[in-house]
């Protein structure tokens, strides 16, 4: 078959339905008579993804002359969404393709071929559709085809089957008649299928299931019991039940070995019976056990119930800790569950105190305090945030969850990504070059060589681009700018600082980095690597905005070290994410390699969350 020839069954329309037959044009003498064959379209499912329409027209074009193909893909990835279609020019082409191609193995897997049905009404509609569960796993399709086809002319059947393939033990047959469909209920319900007994009745739809659901719930005649003796066998279980009414059913639960499993379930003939065995034997002790009795229920109404628990207990413990658990972080090696308390115990009556550990045992440099009420946590936050204890200054604040805490973390960084947006697009827009920032850029911070210093060193001279303009934004210190956090606090936000390359002498050179002089006016790069010394704590005589930049330059380079900033922006964006903390927690965190590590990670996996996202908004 050659390319043209499947681009043009690829672009055929496919708009075809059984119920609406559009006429065939042709030059035969066959379609230039006065009733003209109708189109006639199949759908085909279960097929393989590496199937293409090239493979369905090898194996269909023999039946008959096939007016289009198409399989289904996704309209991202391109990929087969396991399903096509095939459009005859004859309608008895489509009959024989049906009756000698269904589940005919395509690449190794059966395919199954129904009439398309085009109108949402007419394939929603139950008539003709039964249910058949409690099937064999050895039974499949075809196998299912074939047994219920006796019973008239069947337009679809599926057995449904996990993400493995493998059967889930139930299936759906639809037949072209009401009629038909009955006929198969009243002739294989309660059959042997493979020494399985089936259950054959009409298919109900959703709305129609939990209806009788409901119904069946607030009528049950099927009682659960457990916590029952593993001595009592199912006669000695219907003694116990005879007297509240007539049984249909009981049975006990077995392991393989025969031992009873301590529960059972007990049928009666009668609701009200039921109702008052489960009234008056729930809770009776029996043999020294507390029996359970209670309706019997669906895995899937157990599994909804008891998400339903876990949910409202969830919620419940988070209300009672709203307000109330507090989280405490910068705490020393020495520090554990009993000083942890000690500390926080003057300011209320304390419910828990827990540090966190490592593996070995080791803390890991935070822990939460839990109080009675919320003003005992608000007094504490407010007496013990920053309080120096065993050297270090602590940081006090009601405890979050993770998903609220990178949540916001991954705010402050859009946030961020917007406002440099706008900066460069004010400073020249956002085609044009912009010169980059550094934390702490002023004249005198750069060394006479460097491009883009003042002429001669001098800090008052204007800076100029090699065309003689001066250049937007160099030589102005970064000011912060300021947006409400969540808690409603001015947060300060920092331009990511960014580091190029220049040419010099006709070449590249390293990338530099400077910093503020020293008090001998003598400008070194700090030591990589390692415990930040001394020398990286901000003189006292600077502002805290000049102490700000200054951490900041210290932050970054122990950022770009850990070597899991691997995205160029990724060390900017997580500076600026810690530089939201006060200066004196900045300090302790280079002076703690635990205590950065532990704000490290936490900023990264927020990164990571918020590239994530933009991702999957581009997409």
């Amino acid at each position: 078959m050659s390319s043209a020839e499947i681009n043009q069954l690829t672009d055929a329309t496919e708009k075809l339905s059984v119920s609406e037959q559009t006429p065939a044009t042709s030059s035969t003498a066959e379609s230039s008579s006065s009733q003209p064959e109708a189109l006639a379209s199949l759908y085909i499912g279960e097929l393989a993804p590496s199937v293409t329409e090239s493979d369905l027209y090898e194996i269909f074009s023999p039946v008959g002359q096939v007016s289009s193909i198409r399989v289904c893909r996704d309209a991202v990835s391109k990929h087969s969404l396991g399903y096509g279609y095939i459009n005859f020019q004859k309608k008895a082409d489509a009959d024989k393709a049906m009756e000698e191609l269904n589940y005919t193995e395509i690449k190794d897997k059966p395919c199954r071929i129904m009439w398309s049905q085009r109108d949402p009404s007419l394939r929603r509609n139950g008539a003709g559709n039964i249910y058949i569960k409690n099937l064999h796993p050895a039974i499949d399709n075809k196998t299912l085809h074939d047994t219920f086809s006796a019973f008239g002319k069947i337009l679809s059947c599926k057995i449904a089957t996990d993400e493995h393939g493998n059967s889930k033990g139930f299936g759906f047959v639809h037949y072209e008649s009401a009629e038909s469909a009955q006929n198969a209920i009243s002739n294989v319900n309660g059959m042997l299928l493979n020494d399985l007994e089936v259950f054959v009745g009409p298919h109900l739809g959703k709305k129609e299931r939990q209806s009788k659901m409901k119904e069946l719930i607030e009528n049950f005649t099927n009682v659960y019991v457990k916590n029952i003796s593993p001595e009592w066998s199912e006669e000695d279980l219907k003694k116990f039940f005879d007297g509240y009414g007539n049984l249909t059913s009981v049975f006990v639960s077995k392991d393989e070995t025969g031992k009873s499993r301590g529960f059972g379930f007990v049928n009666f003939e009668k609701h009200e019976d039921a109702a008052k065995a489960v009234e008056e034997l729930n809770d009776k002790e029996v043999d020294g056990q507390k029996l359970y009795v209670g309706r019997a229920q669906k895995k899937r109404e157990r599994m909804e119930e008891l998400k339903h628990q876990y949910e409202s207990n969830r919620q419940e413990k988070l209300s009672k800790l709203q307000g109330t658990n507090l989280f405490i972080k910068n705490l020393d090696d020495s520090i554990d569950d009993e000083k942890l308390a000690e500390e926080f115990k003057p300011y209320g009556t304390i419910a828990s105190s827990k540090v966190m550990l490592d593996e070995h045992g080791k803390s890991k440099g935070f822990g939460f305090v839990c109080y009675s009420t919320p003003d005992e946590a608000t007094k504490a936050i407010n007496e013990m945030h920053q309080r120096m204890v065993a050297g270090k200054p602590l940081y006090v604040a009601l405890a979050q969850r993770k998903d609220v805490r990178r949540n916001q973390l991954s705010q402050q960084i859009q946030a961020r990504n917007q406002l440099r947006m706008q900066q460069a697009a004010v400073q020249g827009g956002m085609g044009q070059f912009v010169a980059p920032m550094f934390y702490g850029q002023n004249p005198a911070f750069l060394p006479p060589g460097a491009r883009g210093a003042p002429f001669g060193g001098a800090p008052n001279q204007q800076m100029m681009m090699p065309q003689g303009m001066p250049r937007p934004g160099q030589g102005v210190p970064v000011a912060p700018q300021f947006r409400v956090g969540p808690n409603g606090q001015p947060v300060p936000l920092y331009m990511q600082p960014v580091f190029n390359e220049y040419p010099q002498n006709g070449g590249r050179i390293p990338q530099q980095r400077y910093y503020q002089q020293r008090p001998n006016n003598q400008q070194q790069p700090r030591k990589q690597g390692g415990k930040p010394d001394e020398q990286q704590q901000p003189p006292a005589q600077q502002s805290p905005e000049e102490q700000k930049r200054s951490l900041g330059e210290a932050l970054y380079i122990k950022i770009s070290n850990t070597g899991k900033a691997s995205d160029p922006e990724a060390a900017g964006k997580i500076t600026g994410m810690m530089l939201n903390m006060e200066n004196e927690q900045i300090v302790a965190l280079l002076n703690d390699e635990t205590l950065f590590q532990s704000q490290f990670e936490e900023a990264l996996a927020a990164y990571e969350d918020y590239k994530q996202q933009a991702a999957q908004g581009e997409n």
